[in-house]
């Protein structure tokens, strides 16, 4: 597999996160632990499908504990962090700040051997980020100092995923496949979570159910092994950057749906990403 083409599967699970928000909104009423732990079981159910159809499970047995552990810390962490913030501080303010994670991956990329960060990288992440500013906070957010637990909350998030998306490449040995456990590992503690902190809340009908089984098919299943494969194998400088566009185009599909109206912030914000991300392309094509 070359470079390319796993920057390119990679970008796969961007355009699935884009599906992200959607299907959320049809899922609802249902409590975002319980939602997380029916996701990750239907997303590591997948991968054990997979894996024993290719035979890959065999290669789990060479996989250290310590890759369990941090794939799991990484997935849990990220949505537990998020769902904390979302709690303590305006949906608005929580979800821009967890969205610096495809900045960060852009700048801590810059100290994994054999990567070259340049002006364009760090100039084009930045442009995607205004972006996705325009969409998540509407052209206004308020920060507060009331919210600073929440907003601490949202900063360890986006360090969380950044974290494990940087740190997946030295893990590059390890095989995709071990994303089958941190799922499943996942989904149990989220279960277990959510006996503590929430009520239960079934889906009600087919459609909800229709929606969570996509949530876990899609954006909370297939979403994490192509990811895997693009944050180890691919121009991982590039994917942090064109990342912004998964806010952008979930808006979209909102829009298509039904559910938002089109308005000037979008149309900004998609020139906004779709600059960044040329930027970006280019500082990555001068490098080779």
């Amino acid at each position: 597999m070359t470079r390319t083409q796993a920057t390119a599967i990679g970008f796969v699970a961007v355009l699935l996160w884009a599906l992200l928000a959607l299907f959320t909104v049809g899922s609802a009423p249902t409590p975002p632990l319980l939602l997380n732990a029916l996701c990750f079981s239907i997303g590591g159910s997948l991968g054990v499908i997979w894996a024993l159809v290719t035979g890959e499970w065999r290669a789990l047995r060479r996989v250290p504990m310590k890759v369990f552990l941090f794939g799991t810390i990484g997935l849990f962490g990220y949505h537990a962090l998020y769902f904390s913030a979302l709690r303590l501080a305006p949906a608005a303010e929580a979800g821009l700040i967890a969205y610096l994670w495809p900045l960060l991956i852009v700048l801590l990329s810059g100290a994994l051997p054999g990567e070259t960060l340049k002006a364009g990288h760090l100039f084009g992440a930045f442009l995607g980020f205004l972006g996705a500013a325009l969409i998540i906070g509407g052209g206004g957010v308020g920060f507060s100092a009331a919210h600073l637990p929440g907003y601490g909350l949202a900063l360890a998030c986006a360090f969380t995923w950044s974290s494990y998306s940087v740190m997946s490449r030295r893990f590059g040995d390890v095989p995709t496949v071990s994303v089958v456990v941190f799922c499943l590992a996942t989904a149990v503690l989220s279960a277990v979570l959510h006996l503590f902190l929430e009520d239960t809340i079934w889906p009600a009908d087919t459609m909800t159910w229709a929606s969570v089984l996509a949530l876990g098919l899609g954006p909370v299943g297939l979403a994490f092994y192509v990811w895997d494969i693009g944050v180890k194998r691919g121009d991982i400088q590039l994917l942090g950057t064109a990342s912004y566009a998964a806010p952008l185009l979930s808006t979209v599909a909102l829009v298509v749906a039904g559910f938002a109206e089109p308005t000037f912030q979008l149309v900004a914000a998609a020139l906004l990403i779709t600059g960044g991300a040329v930027l970006a392309a280019r500082a990555s094509l001068k490098r080779k």
